[in-house]
């Protein structure tokens, strides 16, 4: 019974329109989509119609969980939310996922999920307490900056209530606005804009309801046995002065993920890609890739205002960072000036460019406006050459080339397949080949040699060769399994920081054992899943995502591609990897500087792929018959009325 263990058993839908809300019980959904991400793509698949905008107040809005939420010592707190986005081209199904503690409060106050459609005719908030909701007046709140509304609503409420809110960038439809939560949480993807269409402000949660397990010695155990594994993550944690590690909800080791206290006193989140996104350098340095490896360590004054610009206002920095870099090309070549656009262009590195940008984009004034609809957009509405520079600097919706496919070749795959940056992903193929770069480059302590990479990638990639960067062969497997796995883990919903076990101190081959997620997913649900269980959970989520994507306009082989500049343009340097090295065959290290994504090779991949996927190889469609055996059999139906599968 989905309320009994890991479960609250109720989704709260709310309509904005009516002002109706009413439950819907999660068991309908438990057992096929477990949670999170398979949960809210049902849902989707269900209530949100094919030919919609991402503004349209048909379109739904899916803040979810999974069934770990608020278990201690797992890292499986985090939490999504889903919905159309305007980022993606064409608009469609997309997600964020999201750390902090507001996931495990929204459980706490009694749902495993809110689902909000329609379209308030005033700004309101949804306030969640103890399984009862209602909507309150946001007219106080509209106008204002997420991080302020969150305080705001803290003060009126008391400072144990959790708040997820949107910017003013949301307000006005920047089709790459962020939601912010809790600990400076924020959701990429667009759909803090689609929030701010809606007119929802703010989602505020709280309750007293604790997590329950089904067999909490058998748990206990499981704790134990990662403790002893130790963590396979090569990235350290912050101690250097001013910044202080931050550990989410229901996570016991931590991560990069820390609190910077600047000078002044104000404090904020400093995390990845967004705490380094506009670290100082001279303009020039940003229309090039970075050459050198960046300490996580090395945030500064300007870095951390920029960061929490962008946290404030609600722009996803990661889709900014390629504007400023775009931006700065375009100027250098001469395709725009200062004049024209009103930024002081001459400037980028500095304070005043970043708040001028900031406050354009999200006020959506002069060329700000432009910008506002993605660099896509923007590029293919300026023309000629800048559109071309753009290709170097973004592959889905707006957001960068990280971990380039020109390098690792696994990643080419991941984000054929995908409409946004698919960071887990990615960060399954980056992460134990960080290990090994360390490890080749005599790190004291590190243990990734070229035999460990070569056992790992047996035994979670499918095979020696899909570790062997010198060739294209294996890759098409590899791809699948991260895939299928990553969509089980945002399911339930594991951090990517903390899981999967891959590289790991405590084990005599240093390599993990991919079965203990469905083991932990097991003791707390009291439903025996297998290894093979779970990723056939996270295939039949993933099939079911490529049949919204296919009903909504992104449909078969033509889409699954690379922007033409990773197939014509060599690789020249790596932001962590300067030297652009990989293991090759033993496990030896070889530089692929220089490199392209080989477009014979890439297309063989695609043809392994589909097969591996059991879909159809010259159209990239998928099968009826492997819809069914997935389950998906209704999925199947309705395809075959828009012609978008393919009969057996």
């Amino acid at each position: 019974m989905a309320g009994e263990y890991g479960y609250t058993g109720d989704i709260l839908m709310v309509d904005l329109s009516t002002r109706n809300i009413n439950k819907l019980a999660t068991a309908e959904y438990a057992e096929a989509w477990v949670g999170g991400r398979g949960i809210a793509a049902r849902i989707y698949w269900d209530e949100v119609p094919p030919h919609i905008g991402a503004f349209d107040p048909e379109n739904s809005l899916i803040f979810i969980t999974g069934p770990l939420a608020g278990v201690a010592g797992l890292a499986g707190s985090r939490w999504q939310v889903c919905g159309r986005s305007p980022a993606t081209d064409p608009e469609t199904f997309c997600h964020s996922n999201l750390g902090g503690r507001w996931g495990a409060k929204l459980k706490s106050a009694g749902f495993d999920g809110i689902v909000v459609r329609g379209e308030s005719e005033s700004p309101v908030y949804l306030l969640v307490e103890d399984g009862r909701a209602e909507l309150k007046d946001a007219s106080h709140l509209w106008g204002r900056g997420a991080a302020e509304v969150r305080e705001i609503v803290k003060g009126e409420l008391g400072g144990s209530i959790g708040v997820v809110a949107t910017g003013i960038a949301g307000e006005n439809g920047v089709v790459f606005a962020n939601l912010l939560a809790d600990d400076d949480s924020s959701g990429s993807g667009g759909l803090g804009a689609v929030m701010g269409r809606k007119r929802l402000k703010a989602v505020a949660v709280r309750g007293r309801r604790r997590a329950t397990v089904a067999d909490p010695a058998r748990l206990e155990e499981l704790r134990k046995l990662i403790g002893r594994m130790g963590s396979g993550s090569p990235i350290p944690m912050v101690v250097n002065p001013g910044v202080k590690p931050f550990i989410c909800y229901g996570c016991s080791r931590g991560c990069v993920r820390s609190v910077y206290r600047a000078r002044g006193g104000r404090k904020g989140k400093v995390m990845c890609q967004s705490g380094l996104f506009y670290q100082s350098r001279p303009a020039e340095d940003f229309s090039q890739p970075r050459g050198r490896v960046t300490s996580v360590m090395e945030w500064d004054e300007v870095a951390f205002a920029a960061n929490r610009l962008c946290d404030d206002y609600g722009l996803d920095t990661n889709a900014l960072e390629v504007i400023i870099n775009w931006l700065t090309s375009c100027y250098q070549s001469g395709i725009v000036d200062e004049k024209d656009t009103g930024l002081p262009l001459s400037k980028v590195g500095s304070l005043e460019f970043i708040e001028t940008l900031v406050r354009q984009i999200s006020l959506r004034q002069g060329f700000g406006d432009l910008l506002a609809r993605g660099s896509s957009r923007a590029a293919k509405e300026i023309g000629g050459e800048a559109a071309r520079i753009l290709e170097g600097y973004t592959i889905r919706a707006g957001q960068d080339t990280a971990y380039d496919p020109r390098l690792y070749l696994i990643t080419g795959l991941l984000y054929a397949m995908e409409t946004r940056q698919p960071i887990q992903q990615l960060h399954e193929v980056f992460n134990p080949l960080l290990s090994w770069l360390l490890t080749t480059y005599g790190l004291p302590g590190s243990y990734a040699t070229g035999k460990v990479i070569r056992d790992m990638a047996s035994r979670f990639w499918g095979s020696e060769e899909a570790a062997d960067f010198s060739t294209y062969d294996g890759k098409a497997l590899a791809a699948r399994m991260i895939q299928d796995r990553q969509y089980a883990y945002e399911c339930l919903i594991l951090c990517n920081f903390a899981w999967p076990l891959m590289l790991v101190e405590g084990s005599p081959d240093h390599v993990g054992d991919p079965a203990v997620e469905s083991m932990v997913l097991s003791a707390v649900t009291g439903r025996e899943v297998g290894e093979e269980g779970l990723y056939r959970i996270g295939e039949r989520v993933f099939n079911l995502q490529r049949a919204i994507h296919a009903r909504e306009g992104r449909a078969g082989r033509e889409r699954d591609v690379l922007p033409e500049t990773f197939h014509t343009q060599p690789l020249q340097a790596d932001h962590f990897n300067p030297g652009c090295l990989v293991p090759g065959k033993g496990g030896e290290p070889i530089s692929r500087k220089g490199e392209v994504v080989d477009r014979v090779e890439f297309e063989r991949m695609k043809d392994e792929y589909y097969a591996l996927r059991g879909w159809d190889v010259a159209s990239g469609l998928q099968r009826k018959s492997r819809l069914r055996e997935l389950g998906l059999g209704f999925v199947a139906e309705e395809l075959t009325q828009c012609k978008l599968v393919v009969d057996d």
